[in-house]
Parts: C-alpha cells; structure tokens; sequence
C-alpha cells in the first residue's frame, strides 16, 4: 500500500483515547449504528462466526477488541491507511471501520482517480466477505453500498447504471435496514439512490426501471435527517439530493442545507472533512 495524504487539519480534538472513545461513542456513531466492539461484543461475534476471527487469533479475546477499538481511534483521528492496516490484523471484525476509512480518504483525500478507484474496489470486496460472514450486520451490506455509490459516482452514474450496480447499491441499502431500521446514514444514501436516478434517467423511467420516486428519496432524506438532526452529512447530502431533483427551483432549500452543515462543530475527521467540502461549496 503507497503512502496515503494525510488528514490536512488539526486532529487534536478527535484524539479519543482511554474511555473517552466508549464515552463518546453515541455520538460518534448515532449514523451507523455500529456497536461498541467490546469483549462481550466480540465474543457473540465470534460464536455466531468464528471465520470472522483473524488467521493469528489465540482465544484473546480482549487483546482482540482493544485492536478494534484502536482501529476506530484512528478512523475517527483521520488516520484512514493505518485503520485499514490495523483492520487487517483483526479478521473481518473491524469491516465497518476499514470500509468507512477507505471510502471517506477516496472521498475527500486522493485526487488520483486511480487510487480512489482501488480504494473503492478493496472496500467493495472487503464488504463482500463480510456479507457472507457476517449477514446479520447491518453496516456488512451498508458499508458495501456505501462504497459502490462512491464508486459509481467516480465512474458517473449513468455508466454504473448500464453495469447493474445500482440494483446492487438498492439491495444491500435495503438489506440495511431491514436489519436496522434506524441506520440513519443508509436512510440518506437511499434517498440519495433515487434523486440519483431521477436526475440521470427520469421520474417516469426511474420509476419504472429502477422503483425510484420524488417521494420516496424526501422520505428517506427526512428520516435520516431526523434521526440525526446534528450530522453535517445529513444536511449536505439532503442539500445534494434537492438540487438533483429540483435544481435550481430549491436552491434556496439546498444553500440553507449546506449553510446548516458548516454550523456543527465536527466530532471526528470525517465530519471535519464534510464540513470543509460544505464550506468550499458555498464559496
């Protein structure tokens, strides 16, 4: 793996080490549901699919769940490549973690279209095993849609359209929150999903192709919205999906969305990260 960029901001207020993690972890991640990876998390893990332990694993199990935790640590201070490599010596336990950071550094961190396009693939594939080992989590089949919409978007949506990822992104959106009806993070990237493919093929294609709607991509902006009414992502996002259904007839609505983004103070590097893109676009 070539050195990655590294995060370009002052890191100081998202270094959760000792208890501070588990003590923030609600806020944290209120979007994606993840639970806190503690022995007891890993042991029901573990008993469910013992595959997902790591090659090298000894039966310790809170040796193995402070590595999760470090994984997340490092996530969370915008340390994407370390909590990938972390991530691989934990199994397929820390999948959320390495998933999340390589789609979030492809993201906002690689201008090179070439690593993003890996980092992508990687996570893809990464959210594949995880799917087959782990199928009762939801974040296995979110993370999976999570980096093929940022796939299919590097890629243009039409062209990913024509590749049948979108039934692939729906699927495992679907799947979700099936699983968790509250991931509010997969409420947004499927209100996403459909403003997406109105906006490339038509509500009247759309809908007959694909079963997107006006209606149901608001629902899902709202309900990700109100189950994190604080997330700079929610807001952007929501902002991104009028503009791709209405566009310049809420432009209003959607400046509003992004000036709303850029007022929370950041809890981690991602959050940093979107709202600097949410400032950059408001410029």
């Amino acid at each position: 793996m070539s050195k990655w960029n590294k995060f370009p901001h002052d890191a100081s207020a998202f270094n959760y080490e000792g208890s501070d993690l588990l003590d923030s972890w609600s806020v944290l991640h209120c979007g994606d549901c993840v639970e806190f990876p503690d022995t007891d998390w890993v042991q029901q893990s573990l008993e469910q699919a013992p595959e997902a332990a790591p090659e090298a694993f000894d039966g310790d199990v809170a040796a193995l769940a402070a590595l999760i935790q470090d994984v997340w640590r490092c996530f969370h201070l915008g340390d994407f490549q370390q909590a990938i490599s972390l991530s691989g010596q934990c199994g397929l336990l820390a999948h959320a973690a390495a998933n999340k950071a390589a789609g979030i550094y492809a993201t906002y961190l690689e201008p090179d279209e070439a690593v993003q396009h890996a980092c992508y693939l990687a996570a893809i594939e990464r959210a594949e095993a995880a799917i087959e080992t782990l199928p009762d989590d939801p974040n296995s089949h979110y993370f999976h849609a999570f980096n093929l919409g940022r796939y299919s978007q590097s890629i243009s949506i039409v062209k990913a359209l024509s590749q049948g990822i979108g039934g692939k992104i729906h699927t495992s959106l679907q799947n979700a929150l099936e699983l968790q009806p509250d991931h509010a993070e997969a409420h947004t990237a499927l209100g996403m999903y459909h403003a997406e493919i109105i906006n490339k093929v038509g509500k009247m294609l759309g809908k007959m192709t694909y079963g997107a709607s006006v209606g149901k991509a608001l629902e899902h902006f709202d309900q990700g919205l109100k189950l994190t009414p604080g997330s700079p992502i929610a807001h952007i996002e929501y902002g991104n999906g009028l503009y791709l259904l209405f566009e310049n007839d809420k432009l209003d609505e959607v400046t509003d969305l992004y000036v709303k983004a850029t007022e929370f103070q950041a809890v981690d590097a991602m959050e940093k990260l979107d709202i600097e893109a949410a400032l950059a676009e408001l410029e």
